[in-house]
């Protein structure tokens, strides 16, 4: 029953791709005109099930973000669509549920908010399930309905999703960006761990199947972080939803899930292509927030010496967690006028 929901006109997959085109319609215009554009660049190979090595023809995709913006103009004001399954109707954010009832078909299901309170879903193939220090880890691999953005992992209480297509083809797009300029730094160092000029498709594979594991440990800290900061963290979220003081305070917390979680392991295990990775992947915030880090994955770097960076992390995750209290003592404080007290705080607070 549940395969053949795949290809009927009412599927699960449509029911979810229509949910994600409303996603989008609400949020698209979030993005800076740069991001957007890489992201539908992006967006445009996988509706389209194009190879990576696939050369996009300009007039092609903005023809179809064309197409995509007028679907958008026309879902602006629609409400999101339950989701039909077995012949009931199950709310399209009871991810829970949904998963009770596919994951044993082989799908799987998600649906959460995202950076900046934004929706986002996706249906795809179940691929592994795993259990790892009471969290539920769910791997999925072909994905079926999706929005624009597709982030390789996200968390639902203690289950933990993890995106591998959408995995691959974020490291495709950052692979790809580098080789314009091919630039030694943080990316290039991990890439070499893959040999991607001898088979590119090969090594990409290799690189994806590798940092799986460092994506489920953010995720973990993640999952630790919002139980230590609680409720009340989430309340200031919303306080400064949509400014930049929201990518600041969200900077921090990742900071400190990945004092917690991701860096100690990456450390204890000595494992050197996803260290470099993760310093190809910081965001230029999290960068000023944290020189600190920086300055001692260079001295890793220069002198093959991991101790700078064991001892940075160590201090860091004691520095931001103090950080998110008094962040949240700000909140108290000022309430929804409380963005400039926690900018000035966190000007205060890099490490």
């Amino acid at each position: 029953m549940m395969s053949s929901l795949i290809d009927e006109n009412r599927t699960l997959r449509a029911q979810v791709q229509r949910n994600c085109q409303i996603a989008d319609s609400h949020h698209a215009q979030d993005y800076t005109l740069c991001t957007y554009l890489l992201k539908m660049r992006e967006y445009y190979r996988w509706a389209h099930d194009l190879g990576y090595d696939h050369v996009l023809r300009g007039s092609d995709v903005s023809e179809w973000v064309d197409a995509q913006e007028r679907q958008w103009d026309e879902l602006e004001n629609s409400d999101y669509v339950p989701l039909e399954i077995d012949g009931t109707l199950v709310d399209p954010f009871d991810t829970n549920r949904v998963n009770a009832i596919i994951n044993e078909h082989g799908f799987v299901y998600s649906a959460g908010l995202g950076r900046l309170s934004r929706p986002l879903f996706y249906f795809g193939e179940l691929t592994g399930t795993e259990q790892l220090d009471g969290y539920r880890v769910l791997i999925s691999g072909t994905e079926w309905a999706r929005c624009m953005t597709a982030p390789p992992a996200m968390a639902h209480g203690n289950t933990i999703f993890i995106r591998r297509d959408a995995l691959r083809r974020m490291l495709w797009e950052m692979i790809e960006d580098w080789r314009w300029a091919k630039r030694e730094n943080a990316l290039a160092r991990a890439l070499r761990f893959y040999d991607f000029d001898a088979d590119a498709d090969a090594a990409l594979e290799r690189m994806t199947n590798h940092e799986i594991e460092a994506v489920i440990l953010h995720e973990i800290g993640e999952i630790v972080a919002g139980q230590m900061l609680g409720s009340e963290w989430h309340e200031m979220l919303d306080d400064i939803s949509g400014s930049n003081t929201e990518f600041m305070v969200r900077a921090v917390r990742d900071h400190l899930a990945d004092c917690m979680s991701s860096l100690p392991a990456l450390l204890s295990s000595a494992d050197t292509p996803s260290l470099h990775f993760y310093f190809a992947n910081l965001t230029a915030m999290r960068k000023d927030l944290f020189p600190a880090l920086n300055t001692a994955y260079q001295y890793w770097v220069d002198r093959d010496d991991l101790s700078r960076l064991k001892s940075v992390v160590r201090n860091g995750k004691t520095h931001w967690m103090s950080v998110a209290d008094r962040i949240m003592q700000c909140h108290r404080r000022h309430g929804n006028q409380c963005q400039q007290p926690i900018q000035a705080l966190l000007s205060a607070s890099r490490l």
